[in-house]
């Protein structure tokens, strides 16, 4: 293998797959990253057996040829690099892979290509066609409803549902959901669910970037793997099984209290009450109060930790209905108002121990519900 290619490129292309590398496997080529030389590019594989992720660089090859070499070592070595020429070079059936740049020399030793995970080619039961703005606004509001805990799988992925021209994501971990509906760029036969590793929906946003053009997704037919191609890199990732849960039982479909509010406002103030909170089990307690006699309505925000303090913030809201009470995390409050891009937002609530609702103003394609602490008032 001979083949070269500029400093910035291979390092930009290093970073598009680093995070696909297994940080800890039993496979330690899962460890590397593949390099293949073909035609005039450079092709960079990576994959923690969850997930695969491919990009390709321009070069110049003089020689076609493949090996894997670690991952941690390459990325760190060629960064620290100067933004000159890169040479790769490695003997016929040889292992150790020589890289020259100006005045600097290195050799890595790696492991055969074909001891790689190969990358699963993934069948076109199921195409589609995503407008990357949309996918990257889906993906912001709702990642971070996901599931960490492994105890139920299922609940770690987003649900994507495709169904005409319309693609609706969904993500719940047993104490928030979030739903944001988009629509298609292409429409699509039938319908079809699947559940995508979060994981792999926040590296995707991370790889979109300032793209414009469309996503393409295609789905195998036994719905267990997924692809999406991207301008810069193609992703392949395991889906999982599962029947994700009926979260339109959970939307509360009407209220008894309605309060709008200035995003940056409640944001504000929440925050100020999630410096106590957290020596309090990050409670707060929220007071939405009518308006009257010409008074604007207000939400109070109340923190209280027995051994530290507590303090107590208001806001300006328009508020419909009575007066209502609901305890919340701050933190999903936070989360939630975090990636609310329009000025406004309104917060519904039925009583103290009923979930309670959060939907930007202006738009009515994403919904976030966040269930109630149970404290005494």
């Amino acid at each position: 293998m001979r083949v070269s290619c500029l400093q910035e490129n291979l390092s930009r292309g290093l970073g598009m797959v680093g995070r696909s590398v297994a940080v800890r496997s039993t496979l330690p080529v899962a460890q590397n990253i593949l390099i293949v030389a073909e035609e005039s590019r450079l092709k960079l594989v990576a994959t923690n057996l969850e997930m695969a992720t491919t990009c390709w660089v321009g070069a110049k090859v003089e020689e076609e040829g493949s090996i894997t070499v670690p991952a941690r070592l390459l990325g760190e070595f060629v960064n620290s690099l100067p933004n000159e020429l890169v040479n790769i070079e490695m003997p016929a059936g040889g292992r150790t892979v020589q890289f020259t740049c100006g005045r600097f020399q290195a050799h890595m030793n790696g492991i055969d290509a074909d001891d790689f995970p190969p990358v699963p080619e993934v069948g076109e039961s199921m195409t589609a066609e995503i407008g990357a703005d949309g996918l990257r606004e889906g993906i912001m509001r709702v990642a971070m409803a996901a599931a960490t805990d492994e105890s139920r799988p299922v609940l770690t992925g987003i649900n994507l549902e495709f169904e005409g021209e319309r693609l609706t994501l969904a993500a719940a971990d047993g104490f928030r959901l979030a739903v944001y509906r988009m629509p298609l760029s292409r429409a699509v036969e039938g319908k079809t669910t699947i559940i995508v590793p979060a994981r792999t929906l926040t590296e995707i946003h991370r790889l979109l970037g300032e793209q414009e053009e469309p996503v393409y997704v295609a789905v195998n037919e036994q719905r267990s793997q997924a692809l999406f191609r991207l301008n810069s890199a193609e992703i392949v990732t395991q889906l999982i099984q599962g029947t994700f849960p009926n979260y339109s039982q959970v939307i509360p479909q009407k209220y008894d209290t309605r309060a709008v509010a200035e995003v940056s406002e409640f944001t504000r103030v929440s925050k100020m009450a999630s410096v106590f909170a957290r020596d309090a089990s990050n409670i707060v307690r929220l007071l939405v109060t009518p308006g009257g006699d010409m008074k604007a309505g207000k939400i109070t925000v109340t923190a209280q930790a027995e051994e530290v303090g507590g303090n107590t913030g208001d806001l300006d809201a328009l508020v419909d209905g009575n007066e209502a009470k609901i305890a919340f995390n701050v933190k999903y409050l936070l989360d939630v108002l975090g990636v609310i891009k329009q000025s406004q937002v309104a917060l519904e609530v039925t009583t103290p121990s009923s979930p309670g609702v959060v939907r930007p103003l202006g738009t009515d394609n994403y919904v976030h519900v966040i269930m109630p602490m149970f404290v005494q008032w």
